[in-house]
């Protein structure tokens, strides 16, 4: 079990997000970010000295553009900072890890620049399993369609690694690090589980590799 587990209970109503498109976080991955907009650095520096946690949403191009910034999808993942440090021109380099997806109910008053929203987690309790039995995945299948998407984006890729990476963070890795559009990543975020997942990951791995135009995609 990882050390930081909350309760369902436990998870923050109210919490600062970052909207940033092509930026996936799903819950257990972990997101490298560079921060250092004003507005950001901010926030960053608030949510270490009040629980570490922020939500990461993408920008929905659909969506008009409010008052505090552009739409944004509905749903989210809320992240804890697992690692920070701060560079010599003052930039904060830090790792989010996943602990579960949210809704936004509404947003609410911004503070120093940054966004804020009350947030649902409801339909997401599983998010906080841990140690649950392993999905059931066709993992040749998967490798087999990734070896395939990896050479046609000109891709290298530690395959030792990969081999001895479970099943799991496996899916969840390759789809928060995979090139696909905002609206797959957002695909990829709300499938129910990490089965469901993993076929719409083979499928756009495949779709990509064929080379089908982005407006034949299933939307």
């Amino acid at each position: 079990m990882p050390a930081f587990h909350p309760a369902f209970e436990d998870l923050p109503p109210e919490i600062p997000i970052f909207p940033l498109p092509g930026a996936l976080l799903l819950p257990q991955g972990r997101l490298p970010l560079n921060i250092f907009e004003p507005r950001y650095l901010a926030m960053t520096l608030d949510s270490l000295a009040s629980g570490r946690m922020f939500g990461m949403v993408q920008p929905d191009p659909a969506q008009p553009k409010g008052e505090t910034g552009p739409g944004t999808y509905r749903i989210g993942c809320l992240g804890r900072l697992t690692s920070f440090s701060e560079t010599d021109d003052g930039r904060l380099l830090i790792t989010l890890t996943g602990v579960a997806r949210f809704r936004i109910a509404e947003e609410i008053a911004m503070r120093r620049g940054y966004r804020r929203v009350r947030a649902s987690y409801e339909g997401f309790r599983a998010d906080l399993t841990v140690g649950g039995p392993a999905p059931m995945l066709d993992r040749p299948a998967l490798l087999a369609a990734l070896r395939a998407y990896f050479r046609a984006q000109g891709i290298e890729a530690n395959w030792e690694a990969i081999e001895q990476t479970s099943d799991a963070m496996l899916v969840t890795t390759l789809c928060m690090v995979c090139p696909f559009e905002v609206r797959e990543k957002q695909a990829l975020l709300e499938a129910p589980g990490t089965e469901a997942r993993a076929q719409m990951l083979v499928a756009l791995m495949q779709m990509d590799t064929h080379g089908m135009a982005p407006d034949t995609r299933p939307s």
